[in-house]
């Protein structure tokens, strides 16, 4: 039944801005936790699939959005549900542009979306990564363009997205939710909504609390994964087993966490956030030094990678020129169908300007553009293995049989160190 809210008709407990990975977890938990929830996207494609009963995120099947569809949950590009939510939150991507600075354009133009609708007692929360102080400063006048006032008419919070696809063990309701609002009336608002959605809600400060530790988050990942990749490169010239290093230093109970290397770092959150940490801090005269160096030694690995294919051919009595590779596993995560920022398509260029043959094999990628090389894609592993002279394992779906990958192929590179090095088999 409909309620009222102030002079306004609530026809929705919770309208999500962006039906992404983000957005999508968000709307299952809170049509399970029995609110009235409607989906609000700008792409009709994306709207008529999931109207259809077909997912395009991982870690929701297609079952469970006909489920979501049968308890009421509704997938539109029409925002006039704005006008009827208690609350709006706004899952919409932030890319970097050309000059890896922050490109908020899907967040201004949900802000000017949502403040066009925007009706008093209802509450705005922004999920979305971005820079410190975005919230304040960019979102909050575009809703206060409405006539209403951020902490007097209307509620503004900010609450980092902490989603990691495919995680088998960690989702949206059992990993604590930070949350930060404008005001104290704002915090408390929006840690009562989240409070019905997950099991642990953490307040802080403000938003630009909630913001930073996001990217605090990781940068925390980025700088250790370019250490321990750096580690990688230091290791092979000095004929040291890194994966043995690492398994070794593993073993203290304290002060060390393993990280592993790799070829490269990709998908949504590594590669891009700490950039809008970097723009944040260059508008106050300084560089982040930290951030920025990881950065180019995560973006140097692919180069590295096809460095290692070279001279692994080369010993073989093979020239990288005419020689057939291919990938194995072409996301940025294993077992994720998502190629965004993925380490294989510099790696692919690389090797495609060496004049090797490239191919690759991805169950989970009918179609890789592959940064617009020319990589024939090899439905069945076996035949892949069969025709390449050199196999880089990019990333270990559980649908490869590893064992096939190291018996079959005459040579194989492995950036993962999930194969038993061996006469054929390299590891990174």
């Amino acid at each position: 039944m409909d309620r009222s809210q102030g002079d306004r008709l609530v026809e929705w407990d919770l309208v999500v801005v962006g039906l992404g990975y983000v957005g999508m977890p968000l709307a299952r938990e809170a049509v399970r936790g029995g609110m009235r929830v409607a989906g609000l996207d700008v792409d009709p494609a994306r709207i008529a699939r999931l109207n259809s009963g077909i997912s395009h995120v991982d870690d929701i099947s297609d079952g469970e959005v006909t489920t979501l569809l049968g308890e009421g949950f509704l997938a539109t590009s029409d925002d006039s549900v704005l006008a009827a939510a208690d609350t709006v939150v706004i899952c919409v991507p932030t890319p970097l542009d050309e000059d890896r600075r922050p490109d908020l354009g899907a967040v201004i133009g949900a802000g000017r979306m949502v403040a066009d609708r925007l009706g008093p007692g209802t509450l705005v929360v922004l999920e979305s990564t971005t820079w410190p102080g975005t919230t304040e400063e960019v979102l909050r006048p575009l809703l206060e363009k409405s006539g209403l006032s951020a902490g007097i008419d209307f509620h503004l919070a900010y609450s980092p997205e902490r989603i990691d696809p495919g995680n088998p063990v960690y989702d949206l309701r059992n990993t604590p939710k930070i949350v930060g609002g404008v005001t104290g009336s704002c915090l408390d608002r929006a840690m009562a909504f989240y409070g019905k959605l997950v099991e642990q809600v953490v307040p802080v400060r403000g938003t630009r609390e909630a913001e930073m530790a996001k990217l605090l988050e990781n940068t925390y990942r980025q700088v250790n994964i370019a250490l321990v990749n750096e580690i990688a490169v230091l290791c092979d010239e000095l004929s040291i087993d890194v994966w043995d290093t690492i398994t070794a230093a593993a073993t203290k109970p304290f002060g060390y966490q393993p990280f592993r290397p790799g070829p490269g770092v990709g998908g949504h959150c590594i590669p891009i956030d700490p950039s809008y940490l970097s723009h944040r801090v260059r508008r106050l005269g300084h560089r982040f030094q930290f951030a920025e160096l990881a950065q180019q030694v995560n973006d140097r690995m692919p180069a590295y990678v096809a460095e290692r294919a070279t001279r692994l051919l080369h010993r073989h009595g093979r020239c990288a020129n005419g020689a057939e590779v291919v990938l194995l596993g072409v996301t940025y995560k294993a077992d994720i169908a998502d190629g965004r920022e993925s380490p294989a398509e510099p790696l692919a260029r690389r090797l495609h300007a060496a004049r090797a043959r490239v191919s690759y094999h991805d169950p989970l990628m009918d179609d890789w553009p592959a940064g617009g090389v020319p990589v024939r894609r090899v439905p069945d592993l076996q035949e892949a293995l069969d025709a390449a002279d050199l196999a880089i394992l990019l990333q270990p779906h559980r649908s490869f049989d590893l064992s096939l990958v190291a018996t079959r192929a005459p040579l194989v590179l492995d950036t993962r160190g999930v194969l038993p090095p061996s006469d054929t088999v390299e590891r990174l």
